[in-house]
């Protein structure tokens, strides 16, 4: 094990992601570069790197198992930046009997595409001109203790295959840290990211491993198992810990960190140097003021879909046909009409997508949100003029324990143990502040009687609103 480090993924760093909001997380990109640079000279052939949003099992690690490893931000608005890689598969063999000789398993899941906590730090790294194999791997719901030994039998399957390699923590801090960040504002969310650097910045990472779990929840992070795993890995090994860069624009805790390197590794050629600097320059240099204007205008697009879906219904009986080259992916969504005072007048949705692209699945929702919710009158065509539209896009549900709730960052789902009846509540709800309100109102809309035995899953949304009412 050459090098140890944490990275921060989300996709605004990625340039033709966040567009002219990168100037934002300039000095994460720029970590990141540094960051690179550092496994480059380290002479890692392979890149392990485990992600907190890759598919989840419970009980078991999970590993992506195709030959070769592809992902992109379709799903982000920017279909065309991809990232592939081939996979180390001789060294995911190594991970499994090792991790197995700990009674751990890893799951090996095939067809899937990189998650974006994987493509994030993975784009920097190929973009400033690292070239190798990886092994990308998932948690799970298992003990502080179970992550911290999986990263010890990483680190010894490594030994045994006698690879150079490099480990990648992917994972961001605290979600909370400012009124309006993802997951809300919690006064004291900025403790857990202050704990955290200063464990790094004074030379003793173990400390981490100690942080009070209260303290962690309630900074709703999503990179603290990650963590643990890559302390596991160089518990043996030299430790030389070095904070690259933190900052925090949007309200979520961004650190780039060095927990351990080969002490006789040397600083790029100058040739590798330029090439890199080169090549990110290239990735980061501004667009053109006509693409500045469609991104500015990005998260508008989906509620202003809903809308002329709802319209073209109500007033013409039409269902419109979904643009061609937009929202091409699929994806589950709900739709949310309210009126011009904030009431709600019609919310209906998918679990799962049904429909081959997000833009078909949401013409198809906001049609049921104005005519089909059962609460409610179909809207009429006087209505349309003071109404607003949101459209929450899901991610793919993971199964859950409740401890594991969170109403303030994820939505819910439950069901029956026979699967007969199911639930769905979204996150982020007014007036739902404890995973238990969340629970009990998803049981009643599903009809489960109180007391039987439920399956949690549990999933995220990116919610678009329209920002004024249309005149």
């Amino acid at each position: 094990m050459v090098f140890a480090g944490i990275a921060p993924h989300p996709p605004i760093m990625v340039p033709e992601v966040g567009r002219e909001a990168i100037t934002d997380v300039r000095g994460s990109i720029e970590a990141m570069r540094d960051f690179t640079e550092r496994i480059i000279a380290s002479g890692a052939e392979t890149v392990i790197i485990i992600s907190p949003h890759a598919p989840l099992e419970a009980h078991a690690f999970v590993a992506y198992n195709d030959e070769h490893l592809y992902g992109d931000f379709a799903g982000f608005r920017a279909p065309d930046t991809k990232v592939e890689v081939p996979l180390d598969k001789e060294l995911l063999e190594a991970i499994e009997r090792a991790a197995a000789e700990q009674n751990h398993t890893v799951v090996g899941i095939d067809g899937y595409a990189l998650d974006h906590g994987t493509a994030v730090p993975l784009y920097f790294l190929q973009r400033n001109g690292w070239k190798g194999s990886v092994v990308a791997l998932g948690y799970n719901f298992l003990s502080n203790e179970d992550h911290l030994r999986f990263g010890l039998s990483i680190k010894h399957a490594v030994d045994t295959t006698r690879r150079s390699a490099a480990f990648v923590a992917s994972g961001d801090l605290s979600h909370r840290l400012k009124p309006g960040a993802p997951a809300g504002y919690n006064a004291d969310a900025h403790l857990f990211d202050k704990e955290v650097v200063a464990c790094l910045r004074e030379g003793e990472p173990s400390r981490i491993v100690a942080i009070d779990q209260d303290l962690r929840r309630m900074a709703g992070e999503c990179g603290y198992r990650s963590m643990l795993v890559a302390l596991g890995t160089v518990q043996e090994i030299e430790q030389d810990c070095e904070v690259l860069h933190y900052e925090a624009p949007f309200g979520v805790g961004y650190m780039v960190a060095q927990l351990a390197r080969r002490p006789s590794m040397t600083k790029h050629t100058k040739a590798q140097k330029t090439a890199a600097t080169e090549e990110s320059s290239t990735a980061e240099q501004p667009q053109p003021q006509e693409e500045k204007e469609e991104v500015s205008a990005a998260a508008e697009l989906l509620p202003a879909l809903a809308r002329r879906a709802v319209e073209a219904f109500v007033r013409d009986g039409l269902v419109i046909e979904a643009p061609p080259d937009m929202f091409d992916q699929r994806a589950a969504c709900f739709v949310s009409i309210k009126t011009a005072r904030g009431d709600l007048r019609g919310c209906i949705g998918t679990i799962e997508p049904v429909k081959q692209t997000l833009a078909q699945e949401l013409i198809a929702n906001a049609i049921n949100a104005a005519t089909r919710d059962p609460r409610f009158t179909p809207i009429t065509a006087k209505e349309l003029p003071q109404l607003r539209y949101s459209v929450d896009v899901l991610s793919t549900p993971e199964p859950a324990r409740f401890e594991d709730l969170d109403p303030a960052v994820y939505g819910v789902i439950v069901e029956d143990a026979a699967g007969q009846r199911r639930g769905l509540l979204l996150p982020d709800l007014k007036g739902i502040e404890t995973a238990r309100q969340q629970v009990e109102i998803a049981t009643r809309k599903a009809g489960i009687a109180p007391g039987t035995p439920l399956k949690f899953s549990r999933f995220r949304v990116e919610r678009f609103r329209e920002s004024t009412p249309s005149k």
